[in-house]
């Protein structure tokens, strides 16, 4: 998952403070000892939530105007995550806070506008193009069995060998257990997140052949058997040329260089903040320690 995404801060329920009146009396909770006014809610909401939440409201504001994301590349990024994740999708998405995938999306999308408007000024070179060619390496979908042991790796593959079924074998032994209850299913193994696991485990997985499932690899983790069950063929230079000029200048994006970027746009567009208590909210500093 892009770093952007996860690091800005997850302020999608926090922004109906927005819809708040700050001036309502209507109760929002009522007890025998005290009523809850949304007038309460909205103040609490602001002083603990208020700089993030303004933050995401201007820069949604100030950069749709500009920077337009179409519902075919938000879903086509989704969709990318979800190859890359698989069965992990929901899991992964709700340990960084997300309630659903329409919750993901705001923040997505707001990420993507924010990459736009960082990427104006990144340049790419032919030669890093064709370098990031020629080490590219197509998408594969893995599954696995982690064990401990040589011993135990070598009593799974023998179980394998025999027919026993991957993904029954690795409920029962595997002891990454994310995967395991998934049958290994580690999802989508692509040029984007492949730095997440061991060279030798990602030498192993692409000699592999479809459906083709491996002797015990050693790794830091312990003792793997890995199986393919889809591998991508590598497209023509020319085909993906322009995915790869994203890549690699998508690569070049720092957290510095997007809060740059915002505050570029944010001076164009003239923004000022009138409520006082609110006054920091869009300073560089404020800014970068939300994303």
């Amino acid at each position: 998952m892009k770093k952007w995404i996860l690091a800005l801060t997850l302020a999608g329920g926090v922004l109906a403070l927005s819809a708040c009146n700050q001036s309502g009396s209507t109760k929002v909770a009522e007890s025998k000892v005290g009523n809850v006014t949304q007038e309460d809610l909205y103040n609490t909401m602001k002083e603990k939530f208020g700089d993030q939440a303004l933050q995401q409201l201007v820069f949604e504001k100030v950069l749709s105007k500009k920077y337009n994301v179409t519902d075919k590349e938000l879903n086509d990024k989704i969709n990318q995550l979800k190859t890359e994740l698989g069965a992990n999708f929901d899991a992964t998405i709700a340990k960084y806070g997300y309630k659903n995938e329409a919750d993901l999306k705001k923040t997505m999308k707001l990420g993507m506008m924010q990459e736009k408007a960082a990427m104006k000024g990144v340049k790419a070179t032919e030669k890093e193009l064709k370098d990031y060619y020629d080490n590219f390496q197509p998408d594969i979908k893995v599954s696995h069995i982690l064990v401990k042991d040589e011993a135990t790796a070598n009593e799974v593959k023998k179980k394998l060998d025999g027919g026993a079924k991957f993904d029954e074998v690795a409920k029962e032994y595997s002891t990454d257990t994310a995967s395991a209850q998934n049958g290994g299913d580690l999802g989508t193994i692509n040029n984007t997140n492949k730095e997440q696991y061991d060279k030798d485990f990602m030498k192993a997985a692409y000699a592999l052949k479809v459906n083709e499932i491996s002797a015990p690899v050693k790794t830091s983790f312990g003792y793997h058997i890995i199986k393919v069950t889809d591998k991508k063929e590598k497209k023509s230079y020319a085909d993906m040329k322009n995915e790869i000029e994203y890549q690699v200048k998508s690569a070049k994006l720092t957290s510095d260089a997007i809060n740059k970027a915002m505050q570029r746009e944010l001076k164009d567009a003239n923004v000022k903040i009138n409520d006082k208590d609110l006054k920091d909210a869009l300073n560089p500093q404020t800014t970068a320690a939300h994303q």
